[in-house]
């Protein structure tokens, strides 16, 4: 496996991190509330996680039992839609290319290289940690299994959060109650994210979020108006051929010569020599100037030619038609902010649905294990069991192996 200097530094940078954590829970002497420190792992432990559940319940009892009901419908609902998300993925890598949705393992360091996306991630984690056990927790409360303790583990660059039922009382409880307990966390998150999917309608950047998931392509007709083809340009390199043009920040170019630009793709895809004089027609107020344009040498690479531009290559976002909600934008602040609510939606709805996938680690395999048994002869549910393993290893496996087929060895 080949890295780059990015992710090398990523990496490392990582490490150092956990060595940090893991220097200052020595430090501090944490064993003595609840933590157990090794050198690859963090763990911290609460023993009375049952008696606060126990008062939350006591408040919010009825629409416990109304979210523990749905979560059973919603567990079945959610199993169907990983199933089809991912089998239909492996179809348009063969069927329909363009539509394949590439995948990968988030894993701080290695497939998260950018310093941006490291941080949206471990701010997102906990959160959605936070919603997915607390929900486990107060279903099981409700049904009366004990919690006998919740807390939370880092594994150097991996989190997790769990509680932990008493399992005597787990297996003994009805069918029913179990399925509302491991329904619960998966339906919370998934939820939360449409709670906070709502919100983020008037958002342009959540635009791009719905672009990856299978199905909303009809929200984003509903809910965005078109974004305007061509490249915004952002600013105009001083005593570049752009400038000496006259074409100034916030144009819009939508052909060079005759050949249409809609994106930065089509941009780079339409190389130009130091020297040659373009026709650059951009958009402004309405509408199209033609510019003639002489191509300067880039400072990197005197053969290769550059308009004299800072451009947007994420190109024009698409507007919301609900647009009441100023995210500003143009902030570094606003930007950021919509960056990290943009990925707390992602993870908290992605971790949902995958969790109901049926392997031995998710909430999905539990679930299919509490529907099979009783019913038939235990090396039966064991066989069943491994059979759906193998299908569910098989079908995620080619998801992430087609996308290493695709792009090679990529990062976010």
């Amino acid at each position: 496996m080949e890295l780059n200097f990015l992710t090398d530094n990523a990496i490392i940078y990582v490490l150092i991190a956990w060595v940090a954590i893991f220097a200052v829970a020595k430090g501090l002497r944490l064993e003595r509330y609840g933590f157990s420190i090794k050198p690859y792992s963090l763990t911290y432990k609460n023993y009375k996680v049952q008696d606060a559940l126990v008062r939350l319940l006591g408040r919010t009892r009825r629409g416990v039992r109304v979210f523990a009901d749905v979560s059973v419908i919603a567990g079945f609902i959610m199993m169907g839609y990983v199933f089809f998300f991912l089998f239909l993925n492996i179809s348009n890598y063969f069927v329909e290319p363009d539509e394949f949705a590439e995948l990968t393992v988030l894993l701080p360091g290695v497939t998260m290289t950018s310093a941006s996306a490291i941080m949206y991630f471990l701010l997102s984690i906990p959160i959605v940690l936070v919603i997915h056990e607390g929900a486990h927790g107060i279903v099981g409360v409700l049904e009366k299994i004990n919690i006998k303790t919740g807390g939370f583990a880092i594994f150097i660059a991996m989190f997790a959060g769990f509680v932990e039922p008493d399992e005597e009382q787990f297996s003994k409880a009805k069918k029913i109650s179990r399925l509302r307990l491991i329904g619960a966390g998966p339906t919370s998150n998934v939820i939360f994210a449409f709670i906070l999917g709502a919100i983020l309608l008037t958002n342009p950047l959540f635009a791009m979020g719905l672009g990856g998931v299978p199905g909303a392509e009809p929200l984003v007709d509903v809910f965005y108006e078109s974004a305007a083809a061509g490249v915004l340009v952002l600013s105009v390199i001083d005593g570049g051929g752009a400038q000496q043009a006259g074409i100034q920040q916030n144009d819009m170019i939508i052909k060079i010569d005759d050949v249409n630009i809609a994106s930065a793709t089509d941009l780079q895809a339409n190389p130009v020599e130091p020297g040659d004089t373009v026709n650059v027609t951009v958009l402004r107020d309405g509408s199209e100037i033609v510019f003639p344009v002489t191509i300067m040498a880039s400072p990197d690479d005197p053969e290769r030619g550059l308009i004299g531009i800072m451009r947007n290559d994420m190109g024009q976002l698409p507007e919301p038609i609900f647009n009441f909600i100023d995210w500003n934008l143009d902030t570094s602040f606003g930007w950021q902010f919509s960056w990290f609510l943009l990925w707390l939606w992602m993870i908290s709805f992605f971790i949902g649905i995958i969790n109901m996938l049926p392997l031995p680690i998710l909430d999905g395999g539990k679930f299919i294990h509490t529907i099979i048994e009783g019913r038939i002869s235990e090396k039966t549910v064991n066989g069943i069991m491994m059979a759906v393993y193998a299908i569910s290893f098989i079908v995620f496996g080619l998801n992430i192996g087609l996308s290493y087929v695709k792009s090679g060895w990529f990062t976010i």
